[in-house]
């Protein structure tokens, strides 16, 4: 298992800018989940659930996960690759850019890696900007890149 980065309280979180961390744990993108979150969102997508068509008719040779299904394991793999105490709360801010370069075949294992852009002081606390890559074990190129803003408040 990785061991995350632990660091504690503002001054902590601060010496995290810069750094690379990870790569977490892989995680097998099973159809269940792919399922799981198709019902959760609404988009039923042949290229994601119908596994029979995916496989004769998509480019990919058969289901691939959704690209926001890769963005929303961010809670999954973050803890695995820092852990940051002495806050009272964290809060989602929002994204700066998100792209989705490769597809997840459903069946591949993803893990994610991370780099501290900045840690700023916000009214309350701070803000990490943080870039996340998603890869799947064996392509070249990463199935999601991902800047997000994440506030940490006292």
């Amino acid at each position: 298992m990785t061991t995350p980065i632990t660091v504690d309280g503002v001054e902590g979180a601060k010496t995290l800018a810069g750094q690379q961390l990870g790569p977490s744990e892989w995680v097998e993108i099973t159809q269940e989940m792919v399922n799981t979150f198709a019902d959760a969102t609404g988009d039923h997508q042949w290229i994601h659930v119908d596994v029979e068509r995916a496989k004769k008719e998509s480019p990919f040779g058969g289901p691939i996960a959704h690209g926001y299904l890769t963005l929303s394991l961010t809670p999954l793999f973050m803890p695995q690759l820092m852990k940051i105490t002495g806050f009272g709360m964290g809060v989602n801010y929002g994204t700066e850019k998100v792209r989705f370069p490769s597809p997840v075949p459903v069946g591949s294992k993803l893990r994610a890696s991370a780099v501290i852009d900045s840690v700023t002081d916000v009214k309350g606390g701070i803000q990490l900007q943080t870039t996340l890559t998603f890869e799947v074990e064996g392509s070249a190129k990463p199935a999601c890149v991902a800047t997000i803003l994440v506030r940490q408040y006292l």
